[in-house]
């Protein structure tokens, strides 16, 4: 990724924010929501994988980073769900992502998992529930991240995968789901949508899960649908679709004044 084309995209001092029109499928029922995708890069730490406050002091520890802030939300009933996963992948080191956490809040209790990357595709995971089949634990997995592939679209189409590969099934996913994550057998392919568009599909061999990622040819590869597809027992698929409304890039964190809701607007985001 070392290009002007490049840095002169991803390194001007602002994030890019996309929003979708949600479909989620939760309880049996199809719910509409929102969802946002904010990609940024920030100075990362090697040592702590937390973002670095003072990246010039920092020396070899500091690490080029494209961070993933993807967020859900939607109601189910009476009760609202707020979802929120971050993945930060190195820029320049051919690796998986160096940290991945995915939290979930609505009425009943919060959950939150975190899986930091310790060599090669190992994950060292902490994962904290309000329910008690999953309670407290920390674990290791070796494999890589669904999470993963997003910033790699992003990267370039290249850089994915394909064929088959072990897999760790998103988080958001695993909220859903509640269980453990853990490797799974999946196929990668990269389908052509049309002249201008692409498509990311990863079908889970036994974990009945499909994943398709729709993404432009071109850099920088934004993004513009999603779909996710559960298989019950009984044959019937669960679909849940993002489909993309607004997009704009812009320095979001200096934007927190009553007169910033402007761009609220402009994004087709909700009140």
């Amino acid at each position: 990724m070392d290009t002007q084309e490049w840095h002169n995209y991803w390194y001007q001092g602002q994030a890019e924010i996309s929003t979708f029109d949600l479909l989620q499928y939760r309880y049996g029922e199809e719910r509409e929501g929102e969802a946002v995708m904010i990609f940024v890069t920030e100075d990362f730490s090697r040592k702590k994988q937390v973002k670095l406050d003072d990246p010039e002091q920092a020396g070899r520890d500091a690490e080029k980073v494209l961070k993933l802030n993807f967020t859900k939300e939607f109601k189910t009933g009476i009760y609202p769900y707020h979802m929120m996963l971050s993945v930060f992948s190195p820029v320049y080191a051919n690796t998986s992502a160096m940290k991945i956490t995915a939290s979930s809040q609505e009425w009943c209790g919060q959950s939150f998992t975190q899986m930091n990357l310790s060599g090669g595709d190992r994950y060292k995971v902490k994962l904290f529930s309000y329910f008690e089949e999953e309670g407290d634990e920390e674990f290791s997995i070796t494999a890589m991240a669904e999470d993963h592939l997003w910033n790699l679209i992003r990267f370039g189409p290249e850089h994915l995968p394909t064929g088959e590969i072990n897999l760790i099934p998103g988080l958001l996913e695993q909220r859903f789901s509640h269980i453990q994550p853990a490797p799974q057998k999946a196929l990668i392919r990269i389908n052509r949508v049309d002249s201008t568009y692409d498509e990311l599909e990863v079908d889970y061999v036994e974990y009945n899960r499909t994943l398709k990622v729709h993404f432009e040819k071109s850099f920088p590869h934004q993004i513009i649908y999603f779909e996710e597809i559960h298989e019950n027992e009984d044959g019937n698929q669960e679909v849940t679709t993002g489909e993309r409304k607004a997009i704009r890039q812009i320095d979001y964190w200096n934007r927190n004044k009553k007169s910033d809701t402007r761009y609220r607007r402009e994004l087709q985001l909700s009140p």
